[in-house]
């Protein structure tokens, strides 16, 4: 016959074994460091809330290798459609602008500056011109949204209560290297 009383103490302490993991396991279940359902929930809802938060941060993000070939393809379109090839570009539409609002140069002077970004360079435009003010007033617009390039510095109109207003400009526009 077989040796059943081996057999049972065998039986007693593999029933005993699962009684401690079964008690083990309730205690941790209704124990404070798992917590309740709704702590449980509530902290499920925080880390829900924190991963949405971190990714509209880095949304601006994706795609980035993308969006640098695109500003890089636009900067250079920039400089080839807005920004003159030789000073006689420069002057030429300085010329043209005058002309078309009816003011007359006096005076203008060019002075190239030392290059702030790689393909461009920045040059310094004085003049000094004269009209009555409306047609400056047009000048100055018209000089602003011109094709080419120009931000306007500064401003100083001189002139008598009779006759023209003689307008001295400060601006800059840029050249493109290597063009």
């Amino acid at each position: 016959m077989p040796d059943l009383g081996g057999s049972r103490r065998k039986l007693k302490i593999v029933i005993g074994a699962m009684i401690a993991i079964d008690v083990i396991a309730i205690a941790v279940f209704f124990s404070p460091l798992v917590g309740s359902a709704d702590s449980r929930s509530l902290q499920m809802n925080l880390l829900r809330a924190d991963l949405t938060k971190k990714n509209r941060e880095v949304e601006p993000l994706r795609g980035m290798d993308k969006k640098i070939v695109l500003a890089k393809d636009q900067i250079g379109n920039f400089y080839k459609q807005r920004f003159a090839a030789t000073d006689s570009d420069l002057t030429n539409e300085l010329g043209k602008l005058a002309a078309q609002n009816g003011v007359k140069i006096q005076t203008v002077r060019y002075r190239q500056e030392d290059p702030e970004a790689p393909g461009i360079l920045p040059v310094a435009i004085e003049g000094t011109f004269s009209g009555d003010y409306l047609q400056l007033v047009r000048f100055i617009n018209t000089l602003e949204r011109s094709k080419i390039f120009f931000t306007v510095d500064a401003v100083d109109l001189a002139g008598e209560s009779a006759g023209p207003v003689r307008l001295q400009i400060t601006m800059h526009s840029y050249l493109r290297m290597g063009a």
